[in-house]
């Protein structure tokens, strides 16, 4: 088995999800990978500082660096670090993560090209960033899906008489949770009896925006704070239907993980929803921003037995491609 030099974000704190670093660095451990990982860091000089000293620390020990790969600021992580494996001589993958790499590709050619012309393998967990990239000239990307431990979510049956909306992602702009307690409010506002809980940490200040807005739309919203995978998924079981209002997205892990706890779920039609959720038939898609579109999807799920069953029971089944026992072979035919 070889060793594996992974960089990304490994943080541990209230205000970051689990990232893929830590979940898909776990199961590939799991299959007799040996793993180092760069950088824990809060503070984003010393995580860049600490993610190159790794890449120097481990150039003799690391068959392949991973790269996780971003849209954002944390672009700036895999130039620097991939520029320094060239240095040295290390061959590395990247794992696109941002939802808004096609953006970056546009905006960034020269730094882009720097980072994804000279890698051994771009990896994308998406079907929608691969064609991106290719539609960019990057021809040489593999498709390796993000994945989920099936076994950790349960099929629960659930009641429908009442709407019980839930959210899970970080409290970001970009993923415009203000959209859910809109949500909510325009349900109320028709006579539905209609709750919202909303699962994640507070990433850029939105939360407080959020909680403002509940406040004065005067919807009762139960904001959890950052829970773990075992405590969200126990939490899910008060919820029948999941909403995803985010205006860029790739394939987030939430979205999979509703649909293998077959929660019917209605998601802004942005990035890779298109890919990741065929509309009618594993999810109900709308336009981003668009509170009545949302909230007319929600009424059909609600009111709907066979349109609901249809698309936990599709749901369910694309969730079963994500797991691990099928996306490892993956995994280890292109890491062998």
């Amino acid at each position: 088995m070889k060793n594996l030099l992974y960089i990304g974000n490994n943080l541990s704190t209230k205000k970051n999800n689990t990232s893929s670093i830590q979940s898909l660095g776990r199961l590939l451990e799991s299959e007799g990978y040996q793993l180092r990982y760069a950088s824990k860091y809060v503070n984003k000089v010393l995580r860049l500082l600490d993610m190159l000293l790794a890449c120097i620390r481990f150039k003799r020990w690391a068959d392949i660096v991973i790269i996780d790969t971003y849209s954002t600021q944390n672009f700036y992580y895999a130039l620097f670090c991939s520029q320094l494996c060239r240095l040295l001589r290390l061959p590395y993958f990247t794992s696109l993560n941002g939802g808004n790499l096609p953006q970056r590709l546009k905006n960034n050619p020269r730094f882009s090209g720097f980072i994804f012309n000279n890698a051994a393998q771009n990896i994308s967990p998406s079907v929608y960033l691969k064609k991106e990239f290719e539609a960019q000239g990057y021809l040489d990307m593999k498709y390796i899906s993000n994945t989920i431990e099936l076994k950790n979510y349960p099929v629960i049956s659930k009641n429908f008489n009442s709407i019980r909306l839930l959210w899970v992602r970080s409290f970001s702009k970009i993923y415009n949770p203000q959209m859910a307690v809109k949500v909510q409010r325009k349900l109320m506002d028709m006579g539905y009896a209609a709750e919202l809980c909303m699962i994640g940490p507070d990433s850029d200040g939105s939360l407080k925006e959020v909680k403002a807005l509940a406040k004065a739309l005067n919807v009762d919203v139960e904001f959890t704070g950052k829970l773990s995978k075992t405590e969200w998924v126990e939490k899910s079981k008060n919820s029948n239907i999941f909403i995803n209002t985010t205006n860029f997205d790739n394939a987030p892990v939430s979205l999979i993980e509703a649909m293998a706890l077959g929660l019917p779920i209605v998601s802004t039609n942005v990035g890779g929803m298109p890919f990741l959720i065929e509309n009618e038939k594993e999810g109900l898609l709308v336009e981003k921003s668009n509170v009545d579109a949302m909230v007319e999807a929600i009424v059909k799920i609600y009111k709907e037995k066979t349109v609901r069953d249809t698309l936990i029971t599709n749901g369910r089944r694309k969730a079963e491609t994500f797991a691990w026992s099928v996306v490892k072979q993956q995994w280890n035919n292109v890491l062998r």
